[in-house]
């Protein structure tokens, strides 16, 4: 998958890491990057084309649908952290209709103008995804969910020749990490690796120092064995042709 003269959709595309991705997308060469979000930004590159995305309202991800033609890289970036109570489910039900729900309905959405060889999603998790973080619990766990969304797509659209890749970055420098004090990475280095892992055909992709400490671990580990396993099942999936 080469990012060069290819068509993009990020959503969560006005601000931090969707903002950088926007520009890094265009630096590489991409034909056309879409860009969603809930209030569109204008850009100076005519390659860029707004799109009103709020990925929790079905009627805007139709009318996206309805802007987009043709589709090489879709990547689910829009998602929220409240650094709510374990014990607020109406903040988890926030979390989970943004972070799990939104990446889940906007793949669905769009896989008809993606569903070619050699066209990729990515989607945009977090190191909690494989770690609650006790003070994000909530978070953690509507990105968990995501994360397994991510594995199952994989596994079933392989056959179609679209790839599926998740970014793992531990913390970066944006508005929803504002408050902790801890060491972070720019969200221009961030864009930088999620492009080179997907153009190099990583399924898990660590883009920061943080993250890359576990990433050779991760790949030779008893889970990430399991999860290839399991994939192998994906023609025995009686609800295949849903997903696919």
């Amino acid at each position: 998958m080469k990012i060069s003269n290819a068509t993009i959709l990020v959503t969560g595309a006005n601000r931090g890491l969707g903002r950088a991705l926007v520009d890094e997308a265009l630096n590489r060469g991409a034909k056309r990057v879409y860009a969603g979000a809930r209030q569109p930004f204008p850009h100076p590159d005519h390659r860029v084309v707004p799109l009103v995305l709020d990925v929790t309202d079905a009627e805007q991800i139709r009318a996206a649908v309805e802007e987009v033609d043709a589709l090489d890289v879709l990547i689910n970036n829009a998602g929220i952290s409240l650094q709510s109570d374990i014990g607020d489910r109406a903040a988890l039900e926030r979390l989970i209709a943004v972070n799990f729900f939104g990446a889940y309905d906007v793949t669905q959405a769009f896989l008809p103008v993606l569903a070619r060889p050699r066209s990729a999603i990515v989607n945009i998790l977090s190191l909690a995804s494989l770690a609650a973080v006790p003070f994000d619990s909530l978070y953690s766990i509507s990105k968990a969910a995501t994360f397994s969304l991510s594995q199952s797509l994989r596994a079933l659209l392989a056959r179609r020749g679209v790839s599926v890749h998740v970014a793992l970055p531990g913390p970066i420098d944006t508005d929803m990490t504002r408050n902790l004090d801890i060491p972070k990475a720019s969200p221009r280095s961030v864009a930088q690796a999620i492009f080179d892992g997907v153009e190099n055909g990583e399924e898990e992709i660590f883009p920061d120092p943080m993250s890359a400490g576990i990433a050779d671990g991760w790949r030779s580990s008893a889970v990430k064995a399991l999860q290839r396993q399991f994939a192998a099942y994906a023609d025995q999936s009686p609800v295949n042709s849903n997903a696919a």
